[in-house]
């Protein structure tokens, strides 16, 4: 299989993540997306352009990350980091659709500049972004998650990396009761490390 992705990709490090986990990732190839390059074949693999992309044996594209991740799990045999029903399934969901709601509004902040390189950022979006991610945060400081491996811790962990690696919210000063939280994440799951996006 191949893995169209971005190193520093928040949503392709939880895929890379979760393909470690479940004793995958021997089995997937890297491909680097150059979304500069027109001729990048991202957008006839997905045509929302959007990454990452898992390519299969045969042919077929799956997107998005949640997606992929769910096709991984069932690779694996099912119920690895996704459970299989009842409270802890949907535990899992919602947190990882929190935690990826996290890492959107973090990358819609990074676009801002990047897409518009001659416009001065435009606050009122960026707060409103900010305010997404720091609601989703005091929420998780609040009440963190149990140090269950699943989906949802899985795309916290990335969520949280990609705010250490963007710095869009400080939120080691601001909520330092995740740290910890992270601290246990990443001894027990080696591959938060592995998939740590390049400097």
């Amino acid at each position: 299989m191949i893995l169209r992705s971005a190193t520093a990709s928040p949503f392709a490090r939880k895929v890379r993540m979760a393909a470690d986990i479940l004793g995958l990732a021997d089995k997937i190839e890297i491909r680097n997306v150059n979304n500069a390059d027109p001729s990048d074949p991202i957008v006839q693999q997905n045509p929302l352009g959007k990454l990452p992309v898992l390519i299969l044996d045969d042919g077929r594209a799956i997107y998005d990350s949640a997606v992929i991740v769910e096709y991984l799990d069932s690779l694996a045999g099912g119920g690895k980091v996704i459970p299989a029903s009842g409270g802890a399934r949907f535990d899992a969901l919602t947190l990882a659709a929190l935690a990826d709601g996290m890492m959107e509004a973090a990358i819609l902040i990074i676009y801002e500049s990047r897409y518009r390189p001659d416009q001065t950022p435009y606050k009122p979006w960026l707060d409103f972004q900010r305010d997404k991610i720091e609601r989703a945060l005091k929420a998780l400081a609040d009440k963190p998650p149990a140090l269950a491996v699943n989906i949802g811790t899985i795309a916290l962990a990335s969520a949280l990396g990609y705010l250490d690696f963007r710095k869009q919210v400080d939120w080691r000063a601001k909520y330092p009761k995740l740290i910890p939280w992270l601290d246990e994440f990443r001894a027990k799951v080696p591959a938060f490390d592995r998939t740590k996006p390049d400097a």
